[in-house]
């Protein structure tokens, strides 16, 4: 019993589950994570990518806080580039295409190399739990194993449904076993699930495609990856490239919509909208003459290529026939066909900010169960369920992180304030504050939470200590350092092309102005020899200083809402003048702030007046020693 016995147990080794198992480890608690497959730990079965617009974010965020897909991703990519580099420094992001199997191999050995954790392949079928609260988990083979806090990781696993054309069979991702009875042992505990959908397309043979007709796409020189921890090595690059559908190519889909699983009405699921299907996107907008297919290779010795942007659930005849009326796919050789995968996930409402359930104690759950898309999402749910769970096993409350305060916090606080109706992708325009949420001050903003859980080694704090006082004394030095514009500078404003001020003017005047870039700053000041990341995020603190202070603003005012706690007991049907959609939708998510019930839909300023006005009544009913729902409903 002992020997099977464990702090935290966690269900499902893809993106979540490791980042969970390393998670809760690394704070000391003795895990076990549990996989189907020990061959696929960390398997990316659809894109071998990590990263992009606000997914890059997340990745940032999660080695901030000492997660392990950054490092992992720095050492295994094939190209680096930066994205939205025409648009503002909210919205800049890395991303990177992954050598799929070495980064398999890399987060294998990670795990296999953490003291306290325990990796063992073993399909779970049942929770076993006593009284509303998790004990342990039971096997295929019959093994059961204890503890008190568990995790599910299970991705798209659960009751898997592969759709190819007419032809459906249960499965996994990527032609693995599903796990078909967990299921109902969740529905045993309380739990409601509902169907999800995702897919993916075809991998073609590299050596079938003609290159010559078809745009490559570079990466790009990047002083850092998305670790904020290890040395920054370059490795070779790797072309992806451009190709577009043709009128032909729309012509013969169209001619087999009916033929693809999405419109026969065999696919229940809801799928993500926007990762759309190629059938989807015909659809959707007809009049488009052509779509944009990257292709992108799967692995630096692989001869396998992604096509990015035609997921499919056509035929595989079908998609033979289209595949091949693309310049430079004439010739073109099917690997695996793409598919489309209905699967099981939470209802939402069901779960809170730490991520453990609400009807089961010890319960957590991260990842596509939790109705999300995307290896980045989670990987950042997996980091907080491990956090979690271990400060549950040591009795501490649970990290929380604001809205204000990162990316991941958007992500948890949308998760479990609304009604996903499709699964979750994490967006930029989705944070109130993404000009505070920067991909370059994660580590500011949330390495001092690593720090203090144990999940960063202390011989990393030097570094970070020492780089944001060497932001804060350039901040100080550029806006006490007054420059003339005389002969000594006019030259070399007059080689960069920028406007020579009139009068004296700071470092700090100049990375106000739009047309001066950070770089410039050097060659004015060559004595100083700056990092360029260290300059660029000085610069844009001074360049968007108003935007920010609006946005502290802002988040202070967000803060007082927060802080108001709502009774996690309380008894919405009770509430005098809450309109009947408030007490439904309020009931179902159990909001445990103000801040938290204002962003749920269909929550108005009303409503939040009536709650606010009967919370109160019931705080003074409680302090003087007679709480009932009658008694304050007469002094509401």
């Amino acid at each position: 019993m002992s020997e099977r016995s464990y702090d935290v147990i966690v269900i499902g080794a893809g993106h979540a589950g490791c980042e969970a198992a390393l998670a809760a480890a690394k704070m000391g608690c003795r895990t076990l994570l549990l996989t189907l497959n020990y061959s696929s730990i960390a398997f990316m079965p659809c894109n071998p990518s990590i990263g992009g617009p606000a997914k890059g974010h997340l990745v940032r965020e999660i080695d901030a806080l000492g997660g392990t897909m950054g490092r992992v991703i720095d050492r295994s990519y094939l190209q680096m580039r930066l994205l939205n580099t025409q648009k503002g420094p909210a919205v800049w992001a890395l991303r990177a295409q992954a050598d799929k199997c070495f980064y398999q191999n890399l987060m294998i050995r990670e795990l296999e190399s953490q003291p306290q954790l325990t990796v063992r392949q073993g399909e779970v079928t049942a929770i076993l739990a006593t009284e509303g609260r998790v004990s342990g988990v039971r096997i295929r083979t019959g093994m059961e194993f204890y503890s008190k806090t568990i995790i599910l990781a299970t991705g798209t696993f659960l009751q898997g449904r592969v759709f190819i054309g007419s032809l459906n069979y249960a499965s996994g991702p990527a032609g693995q076993l599903p796990a078909d009875e967990l299921s109902q042992s969740l529905r045993d505990l309380g739990l409601k699930l509902v169907r999800f959908k995702t897919g993916t397309p075809a991998r073609v043979r590299r050596r079938s495609i003609d290159f010559s007709k078809l745009l490559p796409q570079p990466g790009g020189f990047r002083e850092h990856g998305f670790s904020f921890w290890e040395e920054w090595r370059l490795r070779p690059e790797h072309l992806c490239w451009l190709a577009y559908t043709q009128n032909e190519t729309h012509r013969i889909i169209r001619e087999h919509l009916h033929e693809a699983a999405l419109y026969t009405g065999a696919i229940s699921g809801v799928g993500p909208r926007y990762c759309p299907s190629i059938e989807s996107k015909l659809v959707q907008f007809p009049d488009k003459e052509r779509h944009q297919v990257f292709v992108e290779p799967e692995g630096a010795d692989s001869d396998e290529m992604y096509l990015a942007g035609l997921s499919t659930s056509l035929p595989e005849y079908v998609q033979e026939l289209f595949l091949r009326t693309i310049p430079g796919f004439e010739a073109l050789e099917i690997v695996r066909p793409g598919y489309a995968i209905e699967y099981d996930a939470l209802e939402s409402g069901q779960f809170g900010r730490s991520l453990e359930s609400r009807p089961v104690a010890g319960l957590f759950s991260a990842g596509q169960i939790n109705g999300t898309s995307g290896y980045e999402e989670a990987a950042a749910q997996g980091l907080m369920a491990g956090i979690n769970a271990a400060q549950k096993v040591k009795g501490r409350p649970p990290l929380v992180l604001g809205r204000s305060e990162a990316y991941i916090g958007v992500l948890i606080d949308d998760l479990v304030t609304k009604e996903n109706q499709e699964p979750y992708r994490v967006l930029t325009s989705r944070a109130e504050f993404r000009l505070t949420l920067r991909s370059d001050n994660a580590d500011e903003r949330l390495s001092r939470y690593a720090f203090d859980l144990g999940l960063l080694e202390e011989r990393y704090r030097p570094h970070f200590e020492q780089k944001y006082q060497r932001i804060y004394g350039l901040s100080d030095l550029f806006s006490s350092t007054y420059l003339n514009p005389d002969e000594q500078v006019r030259p070399i404003f007059a080689v960069a092309q920028i406007a020579l001020p009139k009068n004296r003017f700071t470092p700090a005047d100049l990375l106000k102005r739009p047309d001066v870039p950070a770089q410039f700053i050097g060659q004015l000041l060559p004595d100083l020899q700056l990092d360029l990341a260290e300059l660029n995020e000085v610069a844009t603190r001074f360049r968007y200083q108003g935007y920010l202070a609006k946005e502290q603003e802002q988040a202070k005012k967000l803060a007082g809402l927060e802080q108001r706690q709502i009774p996690p007991d309380l008894d919405y049907g009770q509430v005098t003048n809450l309109a009947r959609e408030a007490k439904e939708k309020l009931s179902k998510f159990r909001p445990e702030t103000f801040g938290q019930a204002m962003r749920i839909s269909g929550i108005n300023p009303a409503d939040l007046t009536a709650l606010l006005f009967y919370i109160e009544n019931y705080r003074r009913a409680e302090h003087s020693g007679v709480v009932s729902h009658e008694r304050v409903k007469e002094q509401t």
